[in-house]
C-alpha cells in the first residue's frame, strides 16, 4: 500500500469565522509539473472569501515538499495516498478540486472513498495520455520534445516560448508567466506511465457527486477530451470559452471558479 510522504506543502485560505462549520472545505489537487501554488494565487483567497476554508497540497517531490529524491518511482496511488493524508487532517471530509493529473489523482479516490464532491478540471481521458501525446507530435512536435528533456533549472526563452501556448493564453501578465516558472517542476515518469495506461473507470461506486470542466482553448485536455470523461461519469461537461489548460491562472479564471462555486454550493457537508 502506498504511504504516503511524511512532510507535504500545505497552502491554505481560512474564511470568516461568521462561516466557518457551515459549508464542507475545498482541498485543491495540482496536475504535473507544477505544485499547489497555482492555486494560491487567485482560487484560495476568492473561495475563502466566500466562506469555504480552501487548501491545497503539493504532492510528494513537488513544490516544498518531501520527496524530490523519490520522485522518479511516485505512482498516482501515492500521490492519492498524499490527498487522503491531508483531508484526513481538515475534521469535515472535503471537496476534491483535482487539475489535469490531478484529476486523475482524484477519480482514483473516489472509487473507493465517498465525499461530498469531486470536482475534475481539464481531465485526462479514459483512454490516457498516449492518444494526446501521439496528436501533440503529429501537431507540435517541438512540444513533446521540450517536454520530453523538461529540466525547471534550465528554462531558456527557447523552451518557454514553445511551451507558453500549451499552457497560457497570451492574455496572461508576464509577471505572472516569471513567478509560474518557479514553481515549475519535474514530473515521475511511473505517474506518467500510469495515466498513459488509464482505462474507464466506469460508475464511481461511491456515488460522489461530479463536476467535470473544461476551456475552449485547452490544447492539452481538449473539450472533446473532457466530454469523454464527463460521459464516463454519466454527467455533462461545462465548458467554458477562451481559457487555456492552466485556466485558474489565466485573468478570466472567474469564469472557471464562478460555476465551481455554485455546484459546490449544492453539495452537503459530510463528517470525514
Amino acid at each position: 500500500m502506498p504511504v504516503h510522504s511524511p512532510h507535504l506543502e500545505i497552502r491554505s485560505a481560512t474564511p470568516p469565522e461568521r462561516t466557518r462549520g457551515t459549508r464542507p472545505p475545498l482541498l485543491f489537487v495540482h496536475g504535473g509539473y507544477c505544485d499547489a501554488w497555482c492555486w494560491e494565487h487567485y482560487f484560495l483567497p476568492w473561495f475563502a472569501a466566500r466562506g469555504y476554508r480552501a487548501s491545497a497540497l503539493s504532492l510528494r517531490g513537488h513544490g516544498k515538499s518531501e520527496g524530490h529524491d523519490t520522485l522518479f518511482g511516485a505512482s498516482l496511488d501515492d500521490y492519492a495516498a498524499d490527498v487522503l493524508h491531508v483531508a484526513r487532517t481538515l475534521g469535515d471530509a472535503p471537496v476534491l478540486v483535482g487539475h489535469s493529473m490531478g484529476a486523475a489523482v482524484v477519480e482514483r479516490i473516489i472509487q473507493r472513498h465517498a465525499l461530498p464532491g469531486a470536482a475534475l478540471l481539464a481531465p485526462i481521458p479514459p483512454s490516457g495520455l498516449i492518444p494526446i501525446a501521439t496528436r501533440l507530435v503529429a501537431e507540435q512536435p517541438e512540444y513533446m520534445l521540450h517536454m520530453s528533456y523538461f529540466n525547471p533549472s534550465r528554462l531558456s526563452s527557447e523552451v518557454m516560448s514553445a511551451l507558453r501556448p500549451f499552457y497560457f493564453t497570451d492574455r496572461v501578465d508576464a509577471e505572472l508567466l516569471v513567478e509560474a516558472a518557479l514553481h515549475f517542476n519535474s514530473e515521475s515518469p511511473r505517474a506518467l506511465f500510469d495515466l498513459s495506461l488509464r482505462v474507464p473507470f466506469g460508475a464511481v461506486p461511491s456515488g460522489t457527486p461530479i463536476l467535470v470542466l473544461g476551456a475552449s482553448g485547452d490544447r492539452i485536455c481538449r473539450p472533446d477530451d473532457v466530454i469523454t470523461t464527463a460521459e464516463q461519469h454519466g454527467v455533462t461537461a461545462t465548458i467554458v470559452p477562451g481559457l487555456a489548460h492552466m485556466m485558474m491562472l489565466e485573468p478570466d479564471w472567474e469564469r472557471v471558479s464562478l460555476p465551481l462555486l455554485r455546484w459546490v454550493e449544492t453539495l452537503r457537508p459530510a463528517r470525514a
